[in-house]
């Protein structure tokens, strides 16, 4: 179980979330809310927030305006993640994956499963890096991302987080390139 380092200085991180719907508007776009909400909470910053429909073109031109912006370290999408004809989220972003990151739907799966069963099996949650910038898809229903911020990217966010966190690898995934090392980490 993952403990926290209080020794350790919390750093926020600039936190964008796109809700992927055809149908959501800001005034119900619940699973965002969510999103924002427990980000914000956790100490973090919102450094965006918009909703798309559900259109390959569409999601990527977001998605890579906010790889590109040095002012976005994650960016956390909902929706778009099941089998329908309309949830093309997979097939959007994970061609802009330098490094795809296999254990996030593993361990989303986990916690999914514990929760709802077998149904877990029609998400294709995804997560990956590009541009030294964290994305992870979760699915468009507000338990879905209830579970993934307080199951894995609570922890995983956090700097504080034991025994290793993303945060700590931030200065390595683009030292070269435009973020300067973050505040407070030892890599």
């Amino acid at each position: 179980m993952p403990s926290l380092d209080e020794s350790k200085q919390f750093v926020p991180l600039n936190i964008a979330v796109l809700t992927i719907s055809d149908t959501r508007s800001p005034d119900d776009d619940k699973s965002g809310a969510v999103l924002v909400e427990r980000l914000t909470a956790a100490g973090h910053r919102l450094a965006a927030r918009e909703i798309v429909a559900d259109d390959v073109e569409a999601i990527r031109a977001v998605v890579r305006k906010w790889i590109a912006d040095a002012g976005v370290d994650v960016i956390i999408t909902t929706g778009g993640t099941g089998f329908t004809g309309r949830d093309v989220t997979p097939e959007a972003i994970e061609p802009l994956f330098e490094k795809r990151m296999d254990g996030f739907s593993i361990a989303f799966h986990m916690l999914s499963h514990a929760k709802i069963g077998a149904s877990t099996i029609q998400s294709r949650a995804t997560a990956g890096v590009a541009g030294a910038t964290y994305i992870f898809c979760l699915p468009g229903s507000p338990g879905a991302c209830k579970d993934g911020w307080d199951g894995i990217l609570a922890h995983q966010l956090d700097y504080r987080s034991r025994p290793c966190n993303f945060v700590e690898i931030m200065p390595r995934l683009d030292e070269h390139l435009r973020r300067p090392k973050a505040r407070g980490a030892t890599a």
